[in-house]
């Protein structure tokens, strides 16, 4: 657990180029729980066609994700990509963020795509390339603000009084040596 405030002594927040490459991790990961819940959704609801049931799949995709992200959050202050980059979700207090801070944060962090979704959309972009480099220079254009908060933070986190910090594993006891055998 991370202790302390946001005073001097305070852990620092993870570098830009970190929170990206954890974000892209990330994304990679997920990728197979979306496969995963796609899937039971479409045995369950017996879905023969994509387009049939799509907007109760994204509905159901997007709690899937909360899920998700909210029991990590709560329960350890991070996700397998947030352990793998060594950062952690806080409080403004240092302590693990509530259930209902971590699901707050959850839906505010739509951010990273929101806007450069509604800029596709309202733009008329057509075809994969456009519309992806649309959403990648949005989803970096948002990580690039964090330079101007004072703790290095994103608006979704300042937003919800949470914030990442670099996180170090405790160490690992050494295993006590076995006795010689005879």
């Amino acid at each position: 657990m991370v202790e302390g405030n946001l005073g001097a002594g305070s852990p620092k927040p993870p570098g830009f180029m970190r929170r990206l490459a954890c974000f892209t991790y990330e994304g990679v990961l997920l990728f197979g729980v979306v496969m995963m819940a796609g899937l039971l959704y479409g045995v369950v609801t017996n879905q023969r066609h994509a387009l049939t049931g799509a907007f109760g799949l994204r509905v159901y995709l997007f709690v899937v994700l909360g899920a998700y992200f909210v029991w990590f959050w709560s329960r350890q202050g991070q996700t397998l990509a947030m352990r793998t980059w060594r950062m952690q979700l806080v409080d403004a207090q240092g302590q693990r963020p509530s259930a209902l801070r971590s699901a707050c944060r959850y839906v505010l962090a739509w951010m990273w795509f929101l806007p450069a979704l509604a800029t596709v959309q309202l733009s008329g972009l057509k075809g994969a390339g456009p519309a992806s480099a649309a959403i990648i220079a949005g989803v970096v254009a948002y990580a690039a603000l964090a330079r101007f908060h004072p703790h290095r933070q994103c608006l979704h986190d300042a937003l919800c009084g949470t914030r990442l910090v670099d996180w170090k594993p405790e160490p690992r006891p050494e295993p006590h040596p076995s006795p010689a055998k005879p």
